[in-house]
C-alpha cells in the first residue's frame, strides 16, 4: 500500500476582524501568543480569543479609514529556537497582505510570544509600525543581548508591559526597548502599574492605548499627549512610561 505524504503545515490568516470595507487602506496583523518550544499546532479557537477584543476595538475605530484587522494562524505552537517558527509565519503574512491588498501599510500587533514575533518580524518592507504586548523575551543575558533590533529602523514601536507580570520580565523588555531606542527614536514604552502578564486589571486602558497608537500610525491621526511625551523622551523617561489609570475614557466607542 503505498503510503500517503504527511500534509505541509502552512501559516495562514484568519477572517477579517469585523466587516470588511469596500476599500482598504491599513492592516493590522494581530499575533497570538505561543510558547518556547513545541511542535504542537495552535488552536485557532484560543489563538483568535487572546486578540480578537484588541481587533474588533482596533477596526471600529479605523472602519470609516478602510482598516482591516486579521489574526495569523502560525504552523506551530512554539518558537522553537532558531528556527524561529511564529517570526517566520508573520513574514508570511506580511508578503500575504501585500498580496491581497497591494501597497498599505502594515502594523503589527503581538501578544506575549506573538509580541516577540512583531518585533522581530518588523524589518518586512510593507510594515511600518509594531506594537508588543508583554512580549515574551529569552531570560538569558546572552540570548537577550543577541536579539535583534535594526530591523525596526524606520518603524515606530511601541511596547506595553505589566510591572507584575510573571511570566516574561519587564525588564526584558526595557532592556531590549533601550537597545532599539540607540538605533531608532521612534520608539516607547508604557508600563502598566500592578498589572500581570495578560493586562486584564488595565484592559480598557491598554486597548485605548493601542488604538491611539495604530490610528496615528496608519492614518496620521494625531497622537494622544501621552504618546507625543513618550515617543519625544530620552530614555529612560521614554521607555518607563506609567500608562495613566483611565486613559482614553474619551475615546472609547
Amino acid at each position: 500500500m503505498a503510503q500517503q505524504a504527511t500534509p505541509v503545515r502552512r501559516a495562514r490568516l484568519g477572517r477579517t476582524v469585523g466587516t470588511e470595507p469596500a476599500a482598504v487602506s491599513g492592516v493590522v496583523l494581530l499575533l497570538p501568543g505561543g510558547d518556547e518550544t513545541s511542535a504542537r499546532r495552535p488552536s485557532p479557537l484560543l489563538a483568535a480569543a487572546s486578540v480578537r477584543a484588541l481587533g474588533r476595538r482596533l477596526t471600529r475605530a479605523g472602519r470609516a479609514e478602510g482598516l482591516v484587522a486579521h489574526v495569523v494562524h502560525y504552523r506551530f505552537r512554539g518558537w522553537n529556537g532558531d528556527e524561529a517558527h511564529l517570526a517566520r509565519d508573520t513574514m508570511w503574512a506580511a508578503d500575504e497582505v501585500v498580496r491581497r491588498y497591494g501597497d498599505v501599510p502594515v502594523c503589527l500587533a503581538g501578544v506575549d510570544m506573538g509580541g516577540r514575533a512583531a518585533l522581530r518580524a518588523g524589518g518586512h518592507s510593507a510594515v511600518n509600525s509594531v506594537l508588543a504586548l508583554a512580549p515574551w523575551l529569552p531570560e538569558d543575558d546572552v540570548a537577550i543581548a543577541a536579539e535583534p533590533v535594526k530591523q525596526l529602523v524606520g518603524r515606530r514601536v511601541m511596547i506595553v508591559h505589566g510591572t507584575n507580570d510573571e511570566r516574561t520580565d519587564p525588564e526584558l523588555s526595557f532592556r531590549l526597548a533601550a537597545r532599539v531606542k540607540k538605533a531608532n527614536r521612534d520608539i516607547c514604552r508604557f508600563e502598566v502599574h500592578s498589572d500581570g502578564h495578560g493586562l486584564h486589571q488595565h484592559r480598557d486602558e491598554v486597548h485605548a492605548l493601542a488604538e491611539d497608537f495604530v490610528m496615528g500610525v496608519l492614518f496620521g491621526r494625531a497622537f494622544s499627549r501621552p504618546v507625543e511625551d513618550a515617543l519625544a523622551a530620552p530614555p529612560p523617561l521614554g521607555l518607563r512610561m506609567p500608562l495613566a489609570s483611565g486613559f482614553g475614557r474619551s475615546l472609547r466607542r
